[in-house]
């Protein structure tokens, strides 16, 4: 069985991404792409407020906002109440601002469903890889019923800011 198939990104959306990562350095970016149900291109940017903190993250207590990221709870009610909507959330980006866009450990923990198997929410990842002079690289992941894990699918070329 084949990879899923990466949601088509407008090169502009991603430059919004890549903004709202350089924006909030040294700190984890967090927010989500919104597309029609019906299409596979996901172009509305939606910032979302990194609202990590420590003592009450559920995987990664020892971590920072610069290490981690918490979609605050006022965006993730907006995310949940659009997922049935025509235009709704179909990529949840965040960024790391050690350079490298890999799904880690504590990604994954945080993008699967507590209860069970599969994805927390019916959408897509990026990751926005982000240091002091540019953005690196972005690299999204979608979830693989076969292997039950999320797999790399695409890569985005970086950018100067």
């Amino acid at each position: 069985m084949p990879a899923p198939e990466p949601i088509n990104i407008p090169r502009a959306s991603l430059v919004e991404i890549f903004n709202h990562a350089r924006e909030s350095f040294p700190d984890e970016c967090c927010g989500w792409l919104t597309g029609d149900k019906d299409s596979n291109e996901a172009g509305g940017v939606r910032p979302a407020v990194n609202a990590y903190k420590p003592d009450i993250h559920p995987t990664a207590q020892d971590r920072s906002a610069q290490t981690a990221f918490v979609i605050s709870d006022d965006d993730l009610l907006d995310l949940n109440h659009t997922l049935d909507n025509d235009i709704r959330p179909r990529i949840i980006y965040h960024s790391h601002p050690n350079g490298r866009a890999y799904f880690s450990e504590t990604d994954r923990a945080n993008a699967v469903d507590p209860w069970g198997d599969g994805p927390a929410y019916p959408v897509q990842q990026i990751v926005v890889g982000i240091d002091g002079v540019r953005v690196v690289e972005a690299r999204q992941f979608a979830w693989d019923d076969e292997s039950g894990d999320f797999v790399e699918i695409a890569a985005h070329e970086g950018l100067d800011i």
